[in-house]
């Protein structure tokens, strides 16, 4: 692992990493900010799953985290949306929303993407090894949310991994891929046609199939460009009604779908975590 940057920031540590992935076959660089913590006390552990276009930067710079995570003792760690370098396949047209910086948090099975676009298993795998390695994280303690696609990736994470997570929340978060355009696209891209493969990568689909969380936080604004036709918060208030999942969907007048909109209500979403961390 190699340090790209580090920096002091509320007595803590804000710093970019790099290391070689296995599971990608592709330098990986992420970002962790630890808090100031006494020595030899491990601290508890958000994720947070970027959206479509992202790097682990866009929230590192803009999400306005560090203060409440200095003031919560957590650490807050931010991958890449999708491998990156020499000889990764993109979006032949150069579409935003399908290929490099959309790696959807699953393990391809389609070629070109099948030999780089293994989302799922430097998240899940892969990753979680080298913060337990490097940093000062409680692995038994670990909450995760995310925004957009990495909202997506947060739930269905959650979701299918049960007991990993003590919680989880959104940021106006894609919750039926199967469903909408953003997520067909991918899918197909990626999953090839059949949509059976496509269920264990749609929260939606997993409620119905079974999987479940204690409980579920989510914001959206009402004035989010991508709302009604991309992320349809209403299909998972459905299925959380149907299953019994106590899910608390805030709907928040007036904000879109950018970073304003995800610093505003990020030390909301972490002292939730926190309080269940605890």
């Amino acid at each position: 692992m190699d340090i790209v940057s580090q920096a002091k920031s509320h007595g803590g540590s804000q710093g970019v990493y790099r290391h070689g992935s296995a599971a990608t076959g592709t330098d990986m660089t992420f970002s962790v900010y630890v808090p100031p913590h006494d020595p030899g006390i491990r601290l508890p552990v958000v994720w947070y799953l970027s959206g479509l276009t992202c790097t682990h930067a866009n929230v590192t710079e803009k999400g306005e985290f560090r203060r409440a995570c200095a003031d919560l003792g957590l650490i807050f760690i931010a991958p890449d949306t999708s491998p990156r370098g020499p000889g990764v396949p993109d979006d032949p047209a150069g579409a935003y929303d399908f290929g490099l910086g959309a790696g959807f948090y699953l393990d391809a099975t389609e070629p070109p993407f099948a030999a780089h676009y293994r989302m799922w298993s430097y998240i899940t795998e892969e990753l979680p090894a080298l913060i337990a390695a490097e940093f000062p994280a409680d692995m038994a303690r670990q909450a995760i949310l995310g925004h957009s696609m990495g909202g997506h990736g947060a739930l269905t994470i959650a979701l299918r991994l049960p007991g990993r997570f003590r919680s989880v929340s959104a940021l106006a978060p894609i919750v039926a891929p199967m469903r909408v355009p953003f997520g067909r696209k991918a899918f197909t891209g990626y999953l090839g046609p059949n949509e059976a493969a496509w269920r264990r990568h749609d929260s939606v689909a997993l409620i119905e199939d079974g999987a479940r969380l204690p409980e579920l936080l989510v914001d959206q604004g009402d004035a989010d460009e991508f709302a009604s036709v991309q992320l349809r918060p209403e299909l998972l208030a459905e299925a959380c009604a149907g299953a019994g999942i106590p899910l608390t969907l805030r709907m928040q007048p007036g904000y879109d779908h950018s970073y304003y909109f995800i610093s505003t209500f990020m030390a909301d979403h972490l002292r939730w975590h926190a309080e269940r961390l605890r």
